[in-house]
């Protein structure tokens, strides 16, 4: 069950300013979700962009990495092939799911409906589609992935968690099959023609925030 809205401690929310090394940002979260744990740190979102790299979640083909154009990174993280680089903002989730609500599937329901509330605020229509991970945009030819997820829970603590495509170069998706998909194309706020500013999304994320919470919550109580 929830704990009373009084002993949970405000998020702390930190937007990182310059590119984070990917391995930097596994240990930093490694640490934080410890202390999380043990009572002794509070809950963290932290909004970072990488330099170009690729990673390997738990369920990755090795036949899906075409070509390592850029360092590939083994991760603990549930999923398969993604990229990480500039113009993309990643979102690490290092929450307590004991106390918000020990189920996984929720959690991640959750986390796509935030992403989708906050790509709302931009103009784009976002939405999930059964049987295929990430958030989607676009019909027909145009259908194409323009958010990915992906996480790990730990002690009933959760790491890593999702990106969005601002400004991302795109062609550098061409390395790999992302997230096992390949009949479909990745997107971004730039090639939808959107304002592809990060802090703009930053703000629709911070926004639609509370919300995501307040679903965590309900799935708490729900238990």
């Amino acid at each position: 069950m929830l704990h009373p809205a009084a002993e949970l401690a405000p998020v702390d929310w930190r937007v990182a300013t310059n590119l984070v090394p990917y391995e930097e940002a596994v240990a930093a979260m490694g640490e934080r979700a410890a202390a999380i744990a043990d009572g002794r740190a509070p809950e963290l979102v932290w909004l970072v962009e990488h330099p170009p790299l690729y990673t390997a979640g738990t369920s990755a083909k090795p036949e899906e990495l075409i070509g390592a154009r850029f360092p590939v990174h083994n991760t603990g993280r549930g999923g398969q092939f993604t990229y990480h680089g500039p113009g993309q903002r990643v979102g690490y989730l290092v929450l307590d799911l004991e106390k918000r609500g020990k189920d996984i599937r929720c959690f991640v329901h959750s986390l796509e409906g935030w992403m989708i509330a906050a790509l709302g605020e931009l103009g784009v229509e976002a939405r999930r589609e059964p049987g295929r991970i990430g958030i989607w945009t676009g019909t027909g030819p145009a259908e194409a992935k323009i958010g990915a997820i992906g996480v790990r829970v730990k002690r009933w603590v959760t790491l890593h968690g999702f990106s969005i495509n601002a400004a991302p170069d795109l062609s550098h998706f061409g390395g790999i099959v992302p997230c096992g998909i390949s009949q479909y194309g990745v997107t971004s706020l730039a090639a939808l023609g959107r304002d592809p500013s990060m802090a703009l999304l930053d703000d629709a994320l911070r926004r639609s925030f509370p919300s995501f919470l307040n679903m965590l919550s309900d799935i708490s109580q729900a238990a």
